[in-house]
């Protein structure tokens, strides 16, 4: 009896010790082979800034289907995972069912789904978004991607591995101060602000932004120059017109002084505008006096064209039903549609960019690290210019065969010490402290203007990268957007968004087809397995006590 007594008390006072044990050293452990619920060092940096209280509201609540089961599941233990590791963060998910009409007030729009369940296909309308309130702040964030995909495990395994960074940009958004400031350049027919204003508008929720134009190198470039290098980085979207020596000298010299940039530029006269007017249209060569530039920089911009069998579509009137034309679309050569290679944080698990008249870029063997961002198809080939491109390409059957000529660069970052485009050359004017050599710094250049081009409906702009005629959503705003980070040196959260994981889903189809089997083999198995085990205990038992 003592002995029994003193074992439960040992037990008492061990289970004691280990309550406060796990109360106070607390441990979670990732065992997934992809480290899908370990934060990154970028994340763990964002959220361990927190000081202050913020709740994320997650719309998510309710009876799901299994794969969006999957989602929720999947966005609970992240936001458990950010709690564990800030005590300031705290969540709460909501049946949205009861507040639709304020959600949609808030701009969060529902989805519907295609549900297919025992051979049947449903709808579902769901509100896949979270809400982060930080003091009197409130970020939206979808948490569905609209995604470029075949299917909805492509989809879901696409949200599911945007789950850290969505969570993390947002915390960062509302609680960091902005910093860095960028000057888009204006002056030399650059596209106009209502074309670039969805791009800048998400830009300036992380960055300064200001307007700058070149006019004043020609009476004070010392004065232009320095205001110029107080900037951290230079865009310049689609010039039309020709740069004077005197401007392409300064950007030469805020090159030299460390400063980066974002070129996007369109080296070849095409519009789709004049092209649905006529038919047709001439393309030819753009003289923006950039060569050179680009040239001691270590790249040439060609001045062709890229057609590519993996493209885009452009909308054609096909005929009037009462007093409205009917459009169609139709692939259009000229459009490509470029699919990431994956090999660099900038173009990872990014959708594809949709292009417009592209041209191709050659690199040259120089000291500069060049890594090529966007590639054509491997069914595309470069045309020459001056050309004509005309409408009726479209109905023409093409072979595969004549488009052999593909993988053509059209989007390259330049890393290192450029050399001047100056260097030994007479100077446009008189500044202080010319250099040379730069100091390291980074540049990227896309051989297309429109990249950065948002749609217009009704005299508004759209956001970047969805294409109004199809509403399908392409990936120009991520690409442009992690360039800018890039450059920034805002690298915490490219490397987030660039780590992957590895979702498997059940097999629809074979799941219906074999469902009596597998139910069968549930429900049999346990019963044969107790009888099993009924019958050599009643064995046992009597061989033992015989």
């Amino acid at each position: 009896m003592k002995n029994n007594t003193s074992k439960i008390g040992y037990l008492i006072v061990g289970l004691l010790l280990l309550n406060y044990v796990g109360t106070h050293f607390y441990k979670r452990f990732d065992l997934t082979n992809d480290k899908r619920y370990t934060l990154s060092e970028s994340s763990l940096k964002i959220i361990n800034e927190v000081k202050e209280p913020i709740l994320i509201k997650v719309y998510l609540e309710g009876d799901f289907p299994a794969e969006f089961k999957r989602l929720q599941i999947e966005t609970k233990l992240h936001l458990e995972e950010l709690k564990s590791k800030n005590k300031q963060i705290r969540y709460q998910f909501i049946n949205p069912t009861d507040i639709e009409e304020s959600l949609i007030e808030k701009g969060i729009e529902p989805s519907n789904l295609q549900i297919q369940e025992d051979g049947k296909i449903s709808e579902l309308v769901i509100f896949p978004w979270a809400e982060v309130i930080y003091k009197d702040k409130t970020e939206f964030i979808p948490l569905l991607k609209d995604v470029f995909s075949k299917t909805q495990e492509e989809q879901l395994t696409s949200s599911i591995q945007s789950l850290e960074y969505s969570f993390s940009n947002a915390i960062h958004k509302i609680t960091s101060l902005k910093s860095k400031k960028i000057a888009v350049l204006r002056g030399n027919g650059q596209l106009s602000d209502i074309y670039v204003a969805d791009f800048l508008r998400k830009l300036g929720e992380y960055y300064y932004l200001a307007p700058f134009t070149l006019d004043s190198v020609a009476t004070n470039p010392q004065k232009t120059l320095n205001e110029l290098s107080n900037f951290d980085l230079v865009i310049c979207a689609k010039p039309t017109q020709k740069f004077s020596e005197e401007e392409k000298y300064t950007l030469d010299q805020y090159t030299m002084r460390g400063g980066k940039s974002l070129w996007l530029i369109d080296n070849i006269q095409a519009e789709l505008d004049s092209l649905m007017d006529t038919g047709e249209t001439l393309a030819y060569p753009r003289e923006l006096n950039l060569t050179d530039l680009f040239f001691n920089y270590g790249i040439r911009i060609n001045s062709n064209l890229v057609r590519d069998l993996y493209a885009t579509s452009i909308p054609l009137a096909t005929g009037n039903v009462g007093n409205q034309t009917q459009f169609n679309t139709f692939l259009w050569s000229y459009f490509p549609l470029i699919v990431s290679k994956n090999n660099h944080p900038i173009n990872n698990n990014i959708e594809a960019v949709s292009l417009k008249f592209t041209s191709t870029i050659d690199t040259l063997t120089n000291e500069i690290s060049k890594t090529i961002l966007l590639k054509s198809s491997p069914l595309s080939k470069p045309v020459g210019t001056p050309s004509i491109v005309s409408l009726k390409s479209i109905t023409e059957e093409q072979d595969p065969a004549s488009f052999a000529n593909g993988n053509q660069n059209v989007g390259v970052l330049l890393e290192g010490n450029f050399k001047s485009a100056y260097e030994g050359r007479i100077k446009p004017f008189k500044i202080e402290q010319n250099k040379d050599k730069s100091i390291s710094t980074q540049l990227i250049v896309i051989a297309d203007g429109d990249i950065i081009a948002n749609a217009i409906s009704k005299g508004v702009p759209l956001p970047l990268g969805i294409d109004k005629w199809t509403n399908q959503q392409y990936g120009n705003k991520d690409f442009l957007l992690n360039s800018v980070n890039y450059l920034l040196d805002d690298n915490g959260l490219i490397n987030i968004r660039s780590k992957t994981v590895k979702i498997n889903f059940l097999d629809k189809e074979k799941t219906y087809q074999q469902a009596f089997k597998w139910q069968a083999i549930n429900i049999l198995v346990p019963l044969l397995i107790l009888v099993v085990f009924g019958v050599l205990f009643t064995f046992i038992k009597k061989k033992k006590y015989q």
